[in-house]
């Protein structure tokens, strides 16, 4: 993948696109985490929390594309990488696996990061973009909560320690513990604690 542009319009349409297609593989991932794992002895509010996350996320695609509709682009007139359905493919025998490192690494960076990303976008002069930031950042609160949820569950399921079993998740599925500065407020609202995602390498390599 070549470098994302950053600064003035093309960096910012490049933002918007780079985003978006986060969103529609959010959506690709909310719907395979329900097929995926029907196998599972799963309460039925599981799958209907994963439904409201997928419509949550293809709302939030729609908010993308109509934004970079209006400046003069599409989804698809940039290249974009596949990180996201690989960390699905590792992960699509496990759902423990899956919550893990999808809605407690990779959405719950989301909550790290879009916060400046929206600031950034608004010192441009481009409030409507931040204002689509505000709304995905807002709901992503909840898919994480939603995450922590079910791997919590999961774990006490299955008679697991679940920052242990976290760490041990994170350590064969993913490139490296979460990466700070962390937003520790937003995390606390989906339920996460420091000492869960505070990680050194030397703990994962141990």
């Amino acid at each position: 993948m070549p470098r994302r542009r950053k600064g003035g319009f093309k960096g910012r349409v490049a933002l918007l696109h780079a985003i978006a297609h986060i969103e529609l593989n959010a959506v690709d991932l909310a719907w395979d985490i329900i097929g995926r794992f029907t196998h599972e002895p799963m309460a039925p509010r599981f799958y209907d929390d994963w439904v409201a996350v997928a419509d949550d996320e293809a709302r939030h695609f729609g908010l993308l594309a109509d934004r970079l509709a209006a400046l003069g682009a599409s989804y698809g007139d940039l290249p974009a990488h596949d990180g996201l359905w690989q960390s699905a493919q590792k992960t699509a025998h496990d759902v423990l696996a899956r919550l893990a490192i999808v809605p407690l690494v990779l959405e719950a960076r989301g909550l790290d990061v879009t916060p400046a990303m929206a600031t950034s976008l608004r010192a441009a002069g481009d409030e409507e973009s931040a204002a689509v930031l505000d709304i995905i950042y807002t709901e992503e609160i909840g898919h994480v909560a939603a995450g922590w949820h079910w791997f919590e569950a999961l774990c006490k399921a299955r008679g697991l320690d679940p920052t242990i079993t976290f760490r041990a998740l994170v350590s064969h599925y993913h490139s490296g513990p979460p990466k700070p500065p962390f937003n520790h407020e937003a995390r606390a609202r989906a339920g996460l604690a420091p000492a869960f995602y505070e990680i050194s390498p030397a703990i994962l390599d141990a």
